[in-house]
């Protein structure tokens, strides 16, 4: 269900009132920004057992259908003046808004029910997740040795302590 605007073109309904979902009308169906997904939009169907996610990359469409005890939590997370209540998932490409709010009672409350009605711990975040660091490569292309070899230590050819100058021989030869 989209609208036209004069200036920008199609917008999905109800773009123009902050996302606010209500926990008690649960089978929900709506659209939700996904900087993947062509036209940028992806549609979520929220029911009390499972999560549909709809979109559609490079023209392939998918959907992918997790179940709520999947996700981690209900977090509230703050935004600039607002706060942001988000269903969490451990790929954050599949957490899902919930609503947002600058009443800090209204998201307060909200934040209990959507907690109660998952069954899901109520998470905290004060920043937004940043991905990790990258690894080490473990010097694989300076030192260029077979994966087995790689543990055990080089010999050292021209190594001082077994260089015996002027020391008379234990094993003698004749």
């Amino acid at each position: 269900m989209r609208r036209q605007t004069a200036t920008s073109g199609s917008n999905p309904a109800g773009s123009s009132r902050a996302l606010r979902l209500d926990p008690l009308s649960l089978p929900v169906s709506f659209e939700a920004h996904d900087t993947r997904a062509d036209g940028g939009v992806r549609h979520i169907e929220l029911h009390r057992e499972r999560v549909v996610l709809r979109r559609a990359v490079r023209g392939i469409e998918m959907a992918v259908n997790v179940r709520v005890r999947d996700f981690l939590g209900v977090a509230l997370r703050g935004i600039d003046d607002a706060q942001m209540l988000a269903l969490v998932h451990r790929d954050p490409s599949l957490t899902i808004p919930l609503g947002v709010s600058s009443d800090p009672d209204e998201i307060a409350s909200a934040w209990q029910m959507w907690s109660d009605i998952f069954a899901l711990p109520q998470l905290f975040e004060a920043k937004a997740r940043e991905p990790a660091q990258r690894r080490r490569r473990h010097n694989a292309i300076r030192t260029r040795r077979p994966k087995f070899l790689v543990r055990r230590r080089a010999g050292d050819l021209l190594n001082p302590a077994n260089l015996h100058q002027g020391e008379r021989e234990i094993i003698a030869r004749d």
